[in-house]
């Protein structure tokens, strides 16, 4: 994802190191310009958009253009902050793309 020639920032809420780094590396061999930047859990992932704690510096923090949620996060989980994200006017307008193991239909619903 780019747009214009543009670096895009891309932020994935994952928890689980291996499916980080498979994602990581697709991404490095489809868009390489694009800057991935990771957070575990969903309280790290709230801080990171709300630029407390460690994710003070904006700089080191940029808006997201894409969010990649994982819905089974520990501390707080994916459900939870999705709809933390899209209760808030600023937050609501960055693409969420959810993903999941889950094979339950309603959990499938719900995020939607």
């Amino acid at each position: 994802m780019q747009l214009k020639g543009k670096s895009v920032t891309l932020l994935l809420a994952e928890d689980d190191d291996d499916d980080y780094r498979l994602t990581r590396d697709t991404l490095q061999e489809c868009h390489p310009l694009n800057d991935l930047r990771r957070v575990e859990n969903g309280e790290e992932l709230m801080d990171y958009f709300y630029h407390r704690n460690a994710y003070r510096d904006t700089k080191n923090s940029p808006t997201p253009g894409l969010i990649l949620l994982d819905l089974n996060m520990p501390r707080k989980d994916g459900r939870e902050c999705l709809a933390e994200i899209k209760a808030d006017p600023e937050l609501k307008v960055i693409p969420v793309v959810v993903l999941t193991t889950s094979k339950e239909e309603e959990e499938v619903l719900r995020s939607y």
